[in-house]
């Protein structure tokens, strides 16, 4: 249905509106007495076979939502009936702010990809909380943390940490994001210095709660190799949680869409199919340059099960979707689970 009948018709709104609109048909239905139990009925049926200890705490099935969707915990009691097994909210930053200018969002169908210059647009970790505080329960629920793009560089720790002491008692693990290519300058913060500065301040904060929850940094697929083994050593070092691999890619290379479309649109992140192998090879990488020292949540161009079975392989132990979520519906959530439900049944 959703690919017959709902897409069609979201992709001849802007991006941007569609999201909304989408959301909004999603809040409105749930609120009718047994769409929910159809729904979960549906998409997020429980699977003992799918079931994920990670961080101490249990998945209910590896697959999540990627940061950028919710951005403001606004839909944290409905998209688990379309069988996510976490929900990664965010990127949050201590004061709101209005993102980019629009448009900021752009689809490029011929790639199942999409460009996006959001710019870290939310309402502020004060309405975040807020929201928090009415949580589903039995739901797991990332925080995804960044700096004000008024905030310099020098200053970004701060912003990092008034998010983590006003979501700590909240969200259930939280994700540093220093790998937005949206946010002017945001990027020189994985440099290994500023990087393991953020990082030690975080944990020697979380270490200092009565609960301490994990810590993962988010990062660019387009580091090099040497930057890649700055990142395990400061993982090590720090003693953070885990990573999650990937953010989206400044890269262009590969693409079905005509160059001067993609001149037309002009900067971004692009997320999607495109980036499939690049973030399963540095997955890999990583796993293999710190001898599976640290998790790994894998993230970028999942579409099909193969896209969702290659991350795992490479060495992810959980996955998240955003841009496959988008061009597939919650038909995507279902065959993976499945998929994976049978291959571990075997």
């Amino acid at each position: 249905m959703y690919k017959q009948i709902l897409k069609p018709a979201l992709f001849l709104l802007s991006p941007e509106k569609a999201h909304h609109f989408a959301m909004g048909i999603l809040k409105f239905f749930t609120r009718i007495p047994g769409v929910r139990g159809i729904l979960r009925n549906k998409y997020a049926k429980s699977n003992e076979n799918n079931k994920v200890t990670l961080f101490g705490l249990e998945f209910p099935n590896p697959i999540g939502l990627a940061a950028g969707f919710d951005k403001n915990a606004e839909y944290i009691h409905e998209l688990p009936l379309l069988g996510f097994g976490f929900i990664e909210i965010g990127t949050v930053t201590p004061k709101p702010q209005n993102g980019n200018d629009k448009p900021r969002l752009f689809r490029l169908p011929k790639d199942e990809a999409l460009i996006n210059r959001m710019g870290f647009n939310n309402h502020g970790v004060d309405a975040v909380v807020e929201r928090l505080k009415n949580r589903p329960k039995g739901v797991i629920i990332g925080g995804n943390i960044g700096k004000n793009k008024i905030t310099p560089n020098e200053n970004a720790v701060n912003d990092y940490l008034i998010c983590f002491d006003k979501l700590h008692d909240y969200v259930d693990y939280f994700v540093v994001n220093v790998s937005s290519p949206n946010t002017p300058n945001l990027r020189e913060l994985q440099e290994k210095e500023p990087l393991k500065m953020i990082l030690s301040k975080l944990m020697v904060s979380n270490s200092s709660k009565k609960h301490p929850k994990p810590i993962l940094l988010k990062i660019a697929p387009d580091l090099t190799e040497d930057q890649l083994t700055d990142i395990v050593e400061i993982v090590e070092e720090t003693k953070i949680a885990g990573v999650i691999a990937t953010n989206t890619t400044i890269s262009r290379d590969h693409l079905k869409t005509p160059k001067e479309t993609l001149d037309t649109i002009g900067n971004g992140g692009l997320s999607g199919k495109p980036l499939s192998n690049k973030s399963t090879e540095v997955i890999r990488f990583l796993k293999e340059k710190s001898n599976g020292s640290f998790p790994i949540i894998g993230v970028g161009g999942i579409h099909t099960e193969k896209d969702a079975l290659e991350k795992l392989n490479a060495g992810a132990e959980l996955i998240q979707i955003y841009t496959g979520f988008i061009y597939e519906g919650p038909d995507l959530l279902k065959r993976i689970n499945m998929s994976l439900s049978q291959m571990r049944h075997a």
